[in-house]
């Protein structure tokens, strides 16, 4: 998602994720979501595919904007058949508007990235691409169980991870030792957190800071609250929404604005930008994803913080969201079957050079989870993962992550709207969790998609 912003990844997946799903969710359960879109349907063998994306090739020609400027540069330099990137603003992207009324008109690019929980909007709208052909099996048994399941549909993968993002809880060593907390007050649960953040709060700084703005962002990071308790969205094919679980997570999140310990609005890109709310001092403690370890490399170099676990529930057990974007081609577009071979060779590739490529994505222009066993051994051997905040991202916290969810926005709109009305309005976590299981239930009754996981 979470993903995940500095200008050209610059928004991160997070930022974008939160975008949400604007004026184009379905209007009736069990139509496809994109049942009018698609690419130009030219459907032919063009010699020129568009790839839009939100890193590069940005206007500071970071990094992240570089990596995916060679990475076409390379394909282009030894295929025929050429890709040219198109930069989308973060903000645009994080609307959700320019990709989706591109589609709508019947414009929609080639390849383009999306996260695993706007994957079902694409594919029931009958856009994405099967990459089997295009992908061998050395290379599909490259990747870390689970991660292609999650983009496939009856055993054929529509979707090529890029990234593993865990969540957890950053803080800030220097407004703990200001407060006169140490190590040990780290809070372990939703109580601690309260209570440290009010010790932690003053003036010009929050205790604690979520992500506010609603959007698939927000869910991704509020779902693992709601697994602590060991609750779900979706259980059997019904809501399972009403529930212990997802009271006390709705409480929680609300707890923390009634309290007056975390802000109603994040600066800066939002919840996921650590820079500009814990690295500007405005939050000391903030929860975020593996990927704000690199932007505080780059971008706050002295800035003394550390990492926790998310807290949890009393009697509550771990829990933490994986996302990552993904490649995904359109079955529209113009050349469908070279776009699949693109992505089978930029993210897939088992030689050498495909690994290198995939090392220097995940742990030096950005630091995720590698989602391939050979890039996770390369990225071992350099060292990535041997200390410090990548360490603890690999030894504690993602083995106790779940894969961000997949659900139609019909699941996850009451879902947000709920997050929302608790966390900024005061509103009653029962009565808000049992109005969201009733949409969901409604829906599930016509849904005629894809499975739901």
């Amino acid at each position: 998602m979470a993903a995940t912003p500095s200008p050209a990844r610059q928004l991160s997946r997070r930022t974008v994720l939160r975008g949400g799903l604007g004026a184009f969710a379905a209007t009736a359960a069990g139509v496809p979501l994109l049942s009018a879109c698609g690419g130009d349907d030219s459907g032919g063998n063009a010699k020129e595919m568009s790839f839009w994306n939100f890193y590069g090739p940005s206007d500071d020609q970071g990094p992240q904007s570089k990596w995916f400027v060679d990475t076409v540069a390379e394909w282009n330099k030894n295929n025929d058949v050429k890709v040219k990137l198109r930069y989308i603003p973060g903000k645009d992207y994080l609307n959700g508007t320019t990709l989706q009324t591109a589609f709508q008109s019947g414009q929609g690019p080639d390849i383009f990235l999306i996260s695993p929980g706007d994957f079902l909007r694409y594919y029931n709208g009958g856009v994405l691409q099967d990459l089997g052909s295009a992908l061998p099996d050395e290379a599909k048994k490259d990747y870390l169980p689970g991660l292609l399941e999650a983009r496939s549909v009856d055993g054929k993968v529509y979707g090529l991870p890029m990234e593993i993002e865990p969540l957890a809880m950053y803080y800030s060593e220097t407004a703990f030792e200001k407060a006169g907390l140490s190590e040990a007050d780290l809070p372990k649960t939703w109580d601690q957190t309260i209570a440290v953040a009010q010790k932690l709060t003053g003036k010009d700084r929050y205790g604690v800071m979520f992500e506010t703005t609603p959007g698939y962002y927000q869910n991704f990071t509020w779902y693992p609250f709601m697994w602590q308790g060991d609750g779900n969205a979706i259980k059997d094919g019904k809501s399972a929404f009403d529930s212990p679980a997802a009271v006390q997570a709705l409480k929680f999140w609300g707890d923390t604005i009634k309290n007056k310990v975390a802000p109603r609005k994040a600066l800066g890109d939002g919840g996921g930008d650590v820079v500009s709310n814990l690295g500007s001092g405005a939050a000391a403690m903030q929860q975020s994803g593996i990927w704000a370890v690199v932007d505080m490399r780059t971008k706050a170099k002295t800035f003394k913080y550390g990492i926790i676990p998310l807290p949890t529930p009393d009697g509550g057990s771990a829990a933490t969201d994986l996302g990552g974007w993904a490649f995904v081609a359109n079955s529209k577009g113009k050349n469908p079957e070279a776009a699949a071979k693109f992505i089978a060779w930029a993210l897939g590739s088992t030689d050498a050079a495909g690994v290198e490529r995939q090392r220097q994505w995940n742990t030096v222009v950005k630091t995720n989870l590698p989602p391939r066993k050979s890039v996770q051994q390369a990225a071992d051997a350099k060292g990535a993962f041997a200390d410090g905040a990548l360490k603890k991202f690999v030894s504690q916290i993602a083995p106790t992550g779940k894969p961000e969810p997949r659900f139609p926005p019909e699941v996850y709109q009451p879902i947000a709207d709920a997050i929302q009305a608790c966390q900024l309005n005061a509103a009653d976590p029962a009565r808000a969790a049992a109005d969201a299981a009733e949409k969901i239930d409604t829906f599930l009754k016509t849904y005629q998609g894809a499975p739901i996981s």
